[in-house]
């Protein structure tokens, strides 16, 4: 990235502390040092994407790391509201979800994410200490985003 460009931000939109703080690490590892932003739910991540409630809204260009099964407002009702609003409808999300239920993947896929991974099929929390595939997925978003032109 050059250095007239913004940085690219990173939303993990997760309740479970635990997947969160994986995350986190698992981007210190592969030394991706792009900000890093945790929200618990829906809700609190439409509050962060338009600067509602006393937040300062996130600039893009940014990514979206969203989890289904969350209280208030899940991923699916959050993907739901994001692709209706003219602001945010091209937002770039991946889901990141316990759920391999195939009507939760076709779901959202209909809703135009730019890809679903399953954490337990990918040893996502596991293998956490060894690095291996959870790396491995952060890895891959990184070269999703330095390779593609994000919208901003």
């Amino acid at each position: 990235m050059d250095s007239t460009e913004a940085t690219m931000s990173i939303l993990i939109v997760d309740d479970n502390e635990v997947d969160a703080l994986a995350l986190r690490r698992a981007f210190a590892k592969a030394r991706i040092e792009n900000p890093i932003h945790v929200v618990v739910d829906g809700v609190a991540a439409l509050e962060l994407l338009r600067g509602e409630n006393g937040k300062e809204a996130l600039q893009k260009p940014y990514v979206v790391l969203l989890d289904l099964n969350m209280p208030r407002m899940n991923g699916l009702e959050f993907l739901e509201e994001i692709r209706s609003d003219e602001d945010l409808g091209n937002t770039i999300v991946f889901v990141l979800s316990t759920s391999a239920a195939e009507e939760d993947i076709a779901a959202a896929y209909e809703h135009k994410i730019a890809g679903y991974i399953v954490k337990e099929n990918s040893d996502f929390i596991v293998k956490e200490e060894t690095g291996s595939n959870l790396i491995e997925a952060i890895c891959m978003l990184e070269s999703f985003w330095n390779v593609v032109q994000l919208p901003r």
